[in-house]
């Protein structure tokens, strides 16, 4: 089994619930068991669109799922909780990234693990740390250590 953590977002049609169900569709994915989920973070969209706030999680999964396939289900999901691709940053009914697969570096032009932006991303790292505590991320750093760099960034932990 592969070790994967997975970031979920969501900031339309009630994204508390976009994510709980996301976390629930993670577990029923082919060969793949949720083994860890954070708690739910508000923060501000990374866009010039403007649109509400986002709720941001992170799972932890092992899967038997090669990356590529993992990316197709993730993509499926995303589609069945209504995801509409309008524009790079629109607003979403749910966003789901790999942002890591074991100590994998991988750079596709349809996937590029670990995620390349996740460590300059205050609502990736948080929930990442919930469940990760000691994570490294291949090529970084130790995620912990990344977070003084994002003092200026606002994130809010939801009450559980």
């Amino acid at each position: 089994m592969n070790l994967a953590f997975i970031a979920l977002g969501s900031n339309l049609a009630d994204p508390a619930s976009q994510i709980a169900s996301a976390f629930s569709a993670l577990d029923l994915l082919p060969e793949t068991r949720l083994t860890g989920k954070s708690g739910l973070y508000l923060s501000a969209p990374v866009s010039e669109i403007p649109q509400p706030d986002y709720v941001n999680a992170v799972a932890k999964i092992e899967t038997g799922l090669d990356p590529f396939g993992l990316l197709e289900c993730l993509l499926e999901l995303e589609m069945a909780h209504g995801r509409v691709r309008e524009a790079r940053n629109a607003p979403r009914t749910l966003d789901l990234d790999i942002l890591m697969y074991n100590d994998l570096v991988l750079i596709d032009e349809r996937l590029t693990i670990p995620h390349p932006r996740m460590h300059e991303r205050l609502f990736v790292l948080c929930p990442l740390l919930d469940i990760a505590p000691d994570c490294e991320i291949p090529g970084i750093g130790r995620a912990a250590d990344l977070l003084p760099a994002l003092s200026g960034q606002i994130l809010k932990k939801m009450a559980d």
